[in-house]
């Protein structure tokens, strides 16, 4: 039997991985992302923001036995008087931050999970620790299940989750709409709850939707004539009214065509219960031995050749 060589059977595993990625790819491809506006999110308006942090507190007392969200590692102001982290971390899941521009314009503007409609984070997660409830589209994150690959972070365009660096067992920390705790107790986001200035509103998209477009209606020169989250990266839940541009604000711009529709095709039919790898790892291991065995016989006969 000829042997196989080692060019050959890497081009043997490139083509049935070429297959599986293709039909991937063309699944992905048919397939085109339906909008459910019935999932529950929060508008944000930036211009009645008076940037007083009480969603931030109210988000770290809320929550502070789901995810470790303590003041042990607060970042407090010159007067250690405010938490005042520079952005989202292993401890904080909602962040204030105020932008300036150079005329002297200025905005708050309010940081935390956008529980995207089709979520890069959920569809790059090889073992399913992210994931998108089907009712609610809240974008969940299961610490028992995360392996610690950070996948989730790279795969975020709006650079959300957070890694707890600081942590001897570590998770991944990021907004989850206060799922167990004040929206399974009062039906409401703690920030929205708390904020005094009716900043945050919570509910469902559709509502929230109709709410930001009735105010640019009615007030076009307050407001940059846009929503965002609309339709940015396929659509977020957590949607966006501001006088500032909002790449002014630290918002990427992002098209409208959604990465996770393609990513998440490669991701779960590649990786799907580790059947990809397992299956090339078993025939590594096969045709290992078929080798090993070959020349232990190869070996054998030189042997016997010599002695005769």
């Amino acid at each position: 039997m000829k042997k196989q060589s080692r060019r050959d059977f890497l081009k043997v595993v490139a083509v049935g991985a070429g297959v599986v990625a293709g039909t991937a790819a063309t699944a992905g491809a048919s397939e085109k992302l339906v909008v459910n506006n019935e999932e529950v999110g929060m508008l944000y308006d930036a211009t009645k923001c008076v940037g007083c942090k009480a969603c931030m507190s109210a988000c770290k007392r809320v929550n502070r036995d789901y995810g470790s969200l303590s003041y042990e590692k607060a970042s407090f102001d010159s007067d250690g008087l405010w938490d005042a982290p520079s952005d989202l971390d292993g401890s904080t899941r909602t962040l204030i931050k105020l932008f300036k521009e150079s005329n002297q314009r200025w905005s708050y503007v309010k940081y935390s999970c956008m529980h995207c409609q089709k979520p890069s984070c959920v569809s790059v997660c090889p073992v399913s620790a992210m994931t998108k409830e089907k009712v609610t589209g809240i974008v969940d994150y299961n610490k028992n299940t995360c392996i610690g690959c950070r996948y989730c972070q790279v795969a975020c365009p709006y650079n959300i989750p957070k890694f707890q660096w600081e942590k001897a067992i570590p998770q991944i920390v990021k907004c989850d709409l206060c799922k167990n705790t004040n929206l399974r107790e009062k039906g409401i986001s703690a920030c929205a709850e708390t904020c005094p200035a009716g900043a945050i509103k919570f509910g469902k998209r559709k509502d929230l939707l109709e709410e930001a477009h009735q105010r640019l209606l009615e007030n076009p020169d307050r407001y940059i004539a846009h929503v965002y989250g609309e339709h940015e990266g396929g659509g977020t839940n957590h949607m966006y009214l501001a006088a500032m541009p909002f790449n002014k604000l630290g918002l990427p711009e992002i098209k409208p065509e959604a990465p996770a529709e393609f990513s998440e095709k490669i991701q779960h039919t590649i990786y799907k219960g580790f059947i990809a790898p397992v299956a090339l790892y078993s025939t590594l291991c096969f045709i290992a031995v078929k080798n090993m065995k070959g020349h232990g016989k190869e070996g054998h006969d030189s042997h016997d050749k010599e002695e005769s």
